[in-house]
C-alpha cells in the first residue's frame, strides 16, 4: 500500500510514533519551525495561565507529518494538563466519547486526529461539550429510554485534520483558534535533524543532514524516517558515523532522488506524460491509470509536487510543467515551450 511508502507523512503505525514520541519537543522553545503558529499559541498559553482557565478550544490543520499531534502534546506539556489522546475512526459513538469526556479534570486536553471523521452523531454530540460543557447523554432505549444531562468540567479540545475542507461548518466554528501548519524549509528540517541525531547519539559529517532534509520534502515525520533508514544504513554498511557517500547510496536505495520524489511520484509524472499527453487529467483517470486510490494522490503524493511547482490544478484536470518534465529527461510540448517562453 502506498501509505508505506517512505516519503509518506502519514503514521507508519505504533512502533514509528513510538519512535517518534521519544525524539518529540517537549516545549515551544524546544519546537523548531512555524514560527507564526508558535507565537500566537505562546500568548494564548501565556494569557491563560495568568488567568488560569483552560485554554480555548484548538484546530490543526495542514498535510499529514508535519506536527500537529507533537504540537498538542507540546501544548499539554506547557499548560501542565492531561492528555487524553484518540482519532476520529475510534470514536464510532456517543458512548465512546461519553467514556473520553467523563473522566476528564479541570483544564485537560483531549486531542481527536483525523477530526474530520467523526460520525455525524458523535459530531453533534460533541457540540455541547465544547460550548456549555455538557451533554445530553441518552441511556437505555425504546419505552424505557431517558436523557440525563451530564455536565462536564472545562476542558480544550484539540482537533486535528488533514482535509479542513471535510469539516463541517458548525463544527469548525466551535473552534476558537485555527492554524494550519505549512511545510518545512530545509534550514528549519536540518535543525531537527541536528537535535534528532544528537538524541540518538548518532555522528554525522558536515553537509550529510543537510542532504537528508532536502530529500524530506518538507515534512519532519519524513525527515526522521529518513534518519532512521540512513542509520541503520550506515551502522550495517559503514562505521556508524553519516558521511556523504553512505547517505547517497542509503537514498539511492530507497528510490528516493535529490528532490525527494520517489518512483511513485515520478509514476505520477510519467502517466501525465506518456498517458495522456501532459494533462489536462482527471484524479480518477491517473488513479486507475497508477492502481493507486484517489485518496492516496490527493493526500500523500500531490501535495509535495504542487509545492515545488510540477503539477498544475486546473478546471479540466491536473496539468504537468516544464519543470517536471525538465526533472524527468522528458521532451517539452511545443505549446508548453512557447507560452513559458512568452
Amino acid at each position: 500500500m502506498a501509505i508505506d511508502r517512505v516519503l509518506s507523512g502519514q503514521s507508519n503505525g505504533q512502533q514509528e510514533e513510538q519512535f517518534n514520541s521519544a525524539l518529540r519537543p517537549q516545549s515551544l522553545t524546544e519546537c523548531v519551525g512555524q514560527k507564526n503558529v508558535k507565537e500566537k499559541l505562546s500568548i494564548a498559553i501565556q494569557a491563560a495561565r495568568q488567568r488560569s482557565e483552560p485554554l480555548e478550544h484548538l484546530l490543526f490543520y495542514g498535510p499529514p507529518g508535519l506536527g500537529k499531534t507533537t504540537l498538542a502534546h507540546v501544548i499539554a506539556n506547557e499548560m501542565a494538563a492531561n492528555i487524553r489522546v484518540t482519532s476520529g475512526p475510534a470514536v464510532t459513538k456517543q458512548g465512546d466519547l461519553m467514556g473520553l469526556l467523563s473522566n476528564i479534570n479541570t483544564g485537560d486536553i483531549l486531542f481527536i486526529d483525523e477530526i474530520h471523521r467523526l460520525s455525524a452523531p458523535v459530531e453533534e454530540f460533541i457540540y455541547p461539550a465544547m460550548e456549555d460543557f455538557k451533554v445530553d447523554f441518552t441511556v437505555d432505549s425504546g419505552m424505557h429510554a431517558k436523557t440525563i444531562n451530564f455536565p462536564l468540567k472545562r476542558f480544550t479540545l484539540i482537533g486535528a485534520t488533514t482535509r479542513a475542507g471535510l469539516l463541517s461548518a458548525p463544527l469548525r466554528g466551535r473552534f476558537g483558534m485555527l492554524h494550519h501548519l505549512e511545510f518545512y524549509d530545509v534550514d528549519e528540517l536540518t535543525d531537527i535533524l541536528k537535535r534528532s541525531a544528537g538524541l540518538l547519539e548518532l555522528k554525522s559529517d558536515n553537509g550529510t543532514l543537510e542532504m537528508v532534509a532536502g530529500r524530506s520534502r518538507g515534512t519532519p515525520r519524513v525527515a526522521n524516517r529518513l534518519l532512521k533508514r540512513v542509520r541503520d544504513y550506515a551502522q550495517v554498511k559503514g562505521s556508524g558515523i553519516l558521511t556523504t557517500e553512505i547517505v547517497e547510496n542509503a537514498l539511492k536505495m530507497e528510490q528516493i532522488d535529490a528532490l525527494g520524489l520517489d518512483e511513485l511520484d515520478r509514476n505520477f509524472l510519467r502517466a501525465l506524460v506518456r498517458v495522456y499527453d501532459g494533462g489536462p487529467a482527471g484524479i480518477e483517470a491517473l488513479a486507475a491509470t497508477l492502481g493507486e486510490e484517489r485518496d492516496t494522490l490527493e493526500d500523500v503524493v500531490e501535495p509535495y509536487l504542487l509545492q515545488i511547482g510540477f503539477v498544475r490544478r486546473t478546471k479540466r484536470g491536473r496539468e504537468i510543467t516544464p519543470a517536471a518534465r525538465n526533472h524527468l529527461g522528458l521532451k517539452q510540448k511545443a505549446s508548453e515551450s512557447t507560452l513559458f517562453e512568452e
